[in-house]
């Protein structure tokens, strides 16, 4: 069974016993997380939400809470003695999918 959850802004698909990243979600490593907003549930019987659907919902247990690698934005104006270096580290969590319920 698996299922399309919603979060950060992002559709993932999940089955359990999986390890995904996801965009930071409050809680410390080893807390449950619960993700509501369950968009399509497959398997032997196929649910689909409109948007969401009615009663489902995904547990998952958080691994860990860590930043990806740096990123540069580097702004820049032939000519115009314009430039700007600025780095951005975007935050994540990593969890491990528990249990589809559907």
């Amino acid at each position: 069974m698996y299922a399309i959850i919603e979060t950060g802004g992002k559709q993932i698909k999940v089955e359990e016993g999986q390890e995904i990243y996801v965009e930071k979600v409050n809680g410390e490593a080893g807390d449950a997380v619960t993700f509501d907003k369950v968009l399509f549930v497959g398997g032997d019987d196929v649910k689909v939400g409109s948007p969401f659907v009615d009663g489902a919902s995904v547990t998952a247990k958080v691994e860990k809470q860590g930043r990806q690698k740096k990123v540069t934005v580097y702004k820049f104006k032939p000519k115009k003695n314009y430039s700007r270096k600025q780095g951005h580290r975007q935050p994540y969590t990593k969890v491990t999918i528990d249990k589809i319920n559907a």
